[in-house]
């Protein structure tokens, strides 16, 4: 006599519990997506001990169709996963049914994006603080060497590690561009926009006021073992500047800057192709995370200027 399903899910939840010492919340959430899994099978008139990878794989199609998020299916094919595995253990199955199927593909977390508003407050806060006089020469040259970063940041949507090793003589250029050596080795040109190339212009001037590492190849120079500064130190200072400007320090990083000059960059208008290139990204389903940004003003474009949409409108509004 072939044991019934309640048993088996009840005899994998005891070994949870005995050998594994799981805690209860754990045991109840296996128990819940394990009972769920052989409801389904009753519905297929399947044992879970006689279960195969096509019921498994109708199961995940289910769920889909169930509102269930990648990220949910994974977790339920995971607990199906050490399930049967442990049955195949046991020798209560002479096969593992999960072993050929793979996790659903869960999609990229969109990035986190600071408006336009609160770039442009962190912006002129930053800038400020740079033109007022501190208490001391080091915290004069702290003020513009962060809005120096800030500033270059935002206008380039360089990589934190592109541009905390910038060379001291980026501001010495005559030129609308940078040339930044990027990933792989890979040389590409952005433009530089001229209150970036003022901040770091009087950055490099207070810099050398003060007489510390003139000789340093490094625009933003340190004593460490890099010699310049770090992506660390940088994501500190601009987190304790977002908190004197009245933003959260959890919304700000460096990554996230990068993420607004392209989300910003595409929300105005700019081609996707030209964005994948000033962020130096080898592939452009990479940019395309940027994309969401686009859907509301795309909708509107539609709608304010093709026939049919203003067509069907007009037939709404007649019904």
């Amino acid at each position: 006599m072939k044991p019934r399903d309640e048993y088996l899910i009840e005899a994998f939840i005891e070994m949870l519990s005995a050998e594994r010492g799981a805690a209860e919340n754990t045991l109840a959430s296996y128990y819940k997506d394990l009972d769920d899994f052989s409801q389904f099978a009753k519905t297929k008139n399947t044992a879970l001990i006689d279960i195969g990878v096509d019921i498994i794989r109708d199961y995940l199609v289910v769920l889909t169709s169930r509102g269930f998020a990648a990220s949910s299916q994974a977790r339920k094919l995971s607990a199906l996963r050490q399930f049967f595995k442990f049955l195949y253990s046991e020798g209560i199955r002479t096969d593992d049914p999960t072993g050929s199927l793979e996790s659903p593909k869960q999609g990229r977390p969109l990035p986190k994006v600071l408006s336009e508003t609160d770039v442009e407050h962190l912006l002129n806060y930053a800038e400020n603080e740079a033109g007022t006089k501190q208490d001391s020469l080091i915290g004069m040259l702290r003020t513009k060497r962060t809005y120096a970063l800030l500033e270059v940041l935002y206008a380039t949507g360089l990589r934190v590690s592109e541009l905390v090793s910038l060379p001291v003589d980026a501001t010495l250029r005559d030129r609308r561009f940078l040339i930044v050596l990027g990933k792989g080795n890979k040389e590409r040109m952005v433009p530089l926009s001229q209150k970036a190339k003022v901040a770091m212009a009087n950055y490099l001037e207070a810099r050398l006021q003060l007489g510390q590492q003139k000789d340093s190849p490094w625009l933003f120079p340190s004593s460490g073992e890099s010699g310049h500064f770090t992506r660390q130190a940088f994501a500190r200072d601009l987190k304790s500047l977002a908190g004197r400007a009245g933003i959260a320090a959890s919304k700000i990083s460096p990554h996230v800057l990068r993420h607004a000059f392209a989300s910003h960059l595409l929300q105005n208008g700019a081609d996707l192709r030209a964005v994948q290139q000033l962020l130096g990204h080898a592939d452009i389903s990479t940019t395309q995370i940027y994309t969401h940004v686009l859907e509301e003003r795309l909708r509107k474009l539609v709608e304010d200027h093709h026939p049919l949409a203003k067509l069907g409108s007009d037939t709404d509004n007649e019904n």
